[in-house]
């Protein structure tokens, strides 16, 4: 687990592995998941794979919302568990909510994200950046606080995340990297969904290769 702080406000990552399948393929994955907040409570994004191992880090803190950036199964499949297990509601984007029903068709999420819409944790605003095209309904989660945004896989070092799957689309992937998360300050850490870090001024530079 790595943490970026500031002050006692921090993120907190946890790697959970296991598979992504859509479109009838299925591939081993990495996942990040990450906890924003204090030592009294977080928000944690994406609960992946491993609900046991996203408690070990929780340590007992409370759970303001289990956040989905999108409905992928590898980015959602331990969200009811830790729900249960927390209290928290599960919140996603209503336009991924059918990518989600191949999941778990039994359990809806608690909530719907928007765009602009804030969450609190730690009595601090997170702002909700909906970023479509890798799914309809991928949403980045903008937290100026930590100078970081949590761009789950709409944007990675290197540049904007997978499509040419079902659910998915480059023009408008490339529109949203390029119109909601390069017009942050350049200094932003890019928090992602699998790998490592990155920051908006690093892909600034990387996109205009990106065709």
């Amino acid at each position: 687990m790595t943490d970026r702080q500031t002050g006692r406000l921090r993120a907190e990552r946890v790697v959970t592995s296991g598979t992504f399948t859509l479109d009838g393929e299925t591939f081993d994955v990495d996942n990040n998941v990450w906890l924003i907040g204090d030592d009294e409570e977080v928000l944690v994004v994406d609960a992946a794979h491993d609900a046991r191992a996203i408690l070990a880090a929780v340590a007992g803190r409370r759970v303001t919302a289990v956040v989905c950036t999108h409905g992928h199964d590898d980015h959602i499949g331990a969200a009811p568990a830790l729900a249960e297990a927390t209290g928290a509601p599960v919140l996603l984007h209503p336009a991924d909510r059918e990518l989600w029903e191949h999941v778990h068709a039994s359990r809806a999420p608690d909530g719907e994200l928007s765009d602009g819409q804030r969450l609190l944790v730690a009595a601090t605003e997170v702002r909700v950046l909906h970023t479509p095209g890798h799914t309809w309904g991928s949403c980045s989660l903008h937290a100026p606080f930590l100078d970081a945004v949590f761009t789950g896989d709409t944007l990675f070092h290197g540049g904007p995340g997978a499509t040419g799957r079902s659910y998915s689309d480059r023009p408008t992937i490339l529109a949203s990297v390029r119109r909601r998360l390069l017009t942050l300050p350049g200094a932003t850490v890019v928090h992602t969904g699998h790998g490592e870090d990155t920051t908006v001024a690093a892909e600034r530079t990387t996109l205009p290769a990106v065709r």
